[in-house]
């Protein structure tokens, strides 16, 4: 990255953002218009939630067998996590009665349960994932709308729109992710968002802040050549930062609960997506904003 122009190169980073994003951009467009393109969770679409008390731990082989036999009992896909420290969550779509008392006769031919262990069986209502729907864009679109503050309180209003722009496609390359791979949208997917504009953010920041420091001892020097000096000074910096927060996240993937790694892999390419904005989209964005003039800062 020596002599890496990332101002001279924005139009090359601007395209694979593009192509990265449009999945995700296509399944929120097409979401008002009734297509969806996500493979929402029950948190969303509303079902039915069985909590079972299994008077064991359950390692993720079991999870993963449970989860087998209540699709074969239910006769539909059903998710399983943990809860608390012996029991257990069965997610499904909406399902009657005598479903439900198959996925319990199937548990108790299992693993031994009773009805008593049965502690929780009720419907999600679609009303309810709506809610959550929304809570999940109020809650993007606030965090974007303060970070835009910051940023341009910090620095100016021109950085912190390249910055919000940045974590506009940090999202959609994550949901992306979410639409290709047909990974289960819950209520996790608010904590990944929320996640990712946070480490997005700060990268951005590192950079802006050595613009702002490169640009006092280089006033003569294009904004645009400082932004492009700035970027490799901080380049293994953020490199390292995502690098060692996907050491954990790619062990979590290997060896979670399904439950963990659909919680994980979109935070993981989240973060990926992340490091390449702030090096090669929200700093040459900020120059493009300023029209590249030598300003002071």
């Amino acid at each position: 990255m020596k002599n890496f122009k990332f101002v001279g190169n924005f139009k090359y980073s601007l395209i694979i953002s593009c192509v990265l994003m449009a999945a995700g951009l296509a399944g929120l467009v097409l979401l008002p218009f009734g297509i969806t393109l996500f493979n929402f969770n029950i948190d969303f679409l509303g079902g039915t939630i069985l909590q079972y008390e299994m008077r064991a731990v359950m390692d993720k082989p079991q999870l993963d067998e449970i989860a087998a036999l209540a699709e074969s009992a239910a006769g539909v896909s059903a998710t399983v996590q943990r809860s608390g420290d012996t029991g257990i969550l069965i997610k499904t779509v909406d399902i009657d009665t005598d479903r439900r008392q198959a996925i319990t006769n199937t548990l108790k031919e299992n693993y031994g349960i009773t009805d008593a262990d049965l502690l929780v069986a009720d419907n999600v209502t679609p009303t309810v994932g709506a809610d959550l729907r929304n809570a999940a864009i109020l809650s993007v679109v606030l965090a974007s709308a303060l970070i835009l503050l910051y940023i341009a309180i910090r620095f100016e209003f021109k950085s912190g729109l390249a910055a919000v722009l940045a974590l506009v496609h940090d999202v959609l390359v994550m949901l992306s992710f979410y639409v290709i791979f047909q990974i289960p949208v819950d209520t996790n997917i608010i904590a990944a968002m929320l996640t990712i504009l946070g480490y997005s953010i700060n990268s951005s920041v590192v950079v802006f802040d050595r613009v702002r420091e490169n640009r006092k001892y280089m006033p003569k020097s294009d904004f645009a050549d400082v932004v492009d000096i700035s970027s490799r000074q901080t380049f293994l910096r953020n490199l390292n930062t995502t690098l060692t927060t996907l050491m954990p996240l790619t062990m979590i993937i290997i060896i979670g609960v399904p439950s963990i790694r659909d919680f994980a892999a979109p935070l993981a390419v989240g973060l990926i997506a992340g490091c390449f904005s702030s090096l090669f989209l929200s700093a040459p964005m900020w120059t493009f904003f300023r029209g590249g003039k030598k300003e002071r800062i």
